[in-house]
């Protein structure tokens, strides 16, 4: 049954809208929820807000936490810096090495995560804002179409088989949260209409890159809405949630050195919530709630809709032209196959 919201998709798009609630919004510390036995993976969790959400997991007893990241020192260093001041038994924290601009680097993680027994939680957090546009060395992708969406894309369906194979390990469905954005509302798409639709994102045109990053939160908004459609909630509940605007993330660091991001920064710093608080978003979208969320998006703690253009006819269209392209691009791991298999 569809989630009834009390907000309509366009309201909810309203810049002023979100501003608002940027500024009113009370984030709740997540409490009275025992992650004891579980196991969690967490993608781009050396710092900002994915390092965070690490340490919330940690603060409600997780058992067994996967530091998912490109730089492994990097990792080794963020797994001292959430050991500090815990007893945590030896192995309670793990650094895995996995570069989203690599496709066997994503493979392989997905294999090395076979040997867990259990695999409560994954939250697909990695992701870029490039302030110049540059092209991955190995596909010819745009690099922010291709970490924000696909490699990301490509993790999640990799990783269903470990999902279901693990399922009978544990008393409830793992739970799959993608770090999405309220900025997937603010771009006009103009690329919506081509076919092919990833080919038109890789032209050496100039882009805006702000807005090619909003795109490339809007198609991973289209990759959860068809998932949730092919992956049972009862082998996975699969959401997505935005940790608001962060003012002391590296996200954004490539535009906080140039001359507007640095204005742009000296204003979030009045606006904007740390890490800590926006990883709560995350956090609870993760470990709160139930099947009712499955194919859905939080935005300060509330479900509410996913951007507008995917609730529309031209949305629907677009949506069957992004899930071909991408199981296209995918084709070397068989990502239908694993569909149907995790299905049976």
């Amino acid at each position: 049954m569809a989630p009834k919201f009390d907000i309509t998709p366009e309201k909810q798009a309203s810049i002023p809208g979100f501003f608002y609630r940027q500024l009113t919004a009370k984030l709740a510390e997540v409490r009275d929820v025992s992650l004891a036995d579980q196991t969690a993976i967490v993608t781009g969790s050396n710092t900002g807000v994915g390092f965070e959400i690490a340490r919330q997991f940690l603060d409600l007893g997780l058992s067994k936490l996967i530091l998912a990241v490109r730089n492994e020192e990097k990792g080794k260093a963020a797994m001292v810096k959430l050991s500090t001041g815990r007893t945590l038994r030896e192995g309670t924290i793990e650094v895995w090495k996995l570069d989203m601009d690599v496709y066997d680097s994503i493979v392989a993680f997905a294999e090395r995560a076979k040997s867990l027994q259990r695999l409560d939680i994954i939250v697909l957090n990695a992701g870029i804002a490039p302030a110049k546009r540059i092209f991955n060395q190995n596909t010819g992708h745009d690099e922010i179409i291709q970490v924000n969406y696909l490699s990301t894309s490509l993790l999640a369906i990799l990783l269903l088989p470990v999902v279901k194979a693990t399922r009978a390990n544990q008393p409830k469905p793992s739970r799959i949260t993608f770090t999405s954005s309220e900025v997937s509302t603010w771009t006009s798409f103009k690329e919506k209409k081509a076919i092919p639709l990833l080919a038109e994102l890789d032209k050496p045109n100039n882009v805006d890159m702000l807005d090619r990053m909003f795109v490339s939160k809007l198609l991973g908004q289209f990759f959860l809405h068809e998932l949730a459609k092919r992956v049972p909630a009862s082998v996975a509940v699969i959401n997505a949630a935005s940790p608001s605007t962060v003012h002391d993330s590296d996200f954004n660091r490539e535009h906080d050195k140039t001359i507007s991001g640095a204005i742009a920064k000296r204003v979030m710093r009045r606006i904007a919530v740390t890490a800590a608080v926006g990883a709560r978003i995350i956090t609870d979208a993760a470990v709160n709630h139930g099947e009712e969320t499955h194919g859905q998006f939080f935005s300060f703690q509330k479900m509410v809709p996913l951007a507008p253009i995917i609730y529309t006819s031209e949305g629907e269209t677009v949506s069957a032209q992004l899930w071909k392209e991408t199981m296209t691009e995918f084709a070397f791991v068989k990502p239908e196959e694993i569909l149907k298999e995790v299905n049976n």
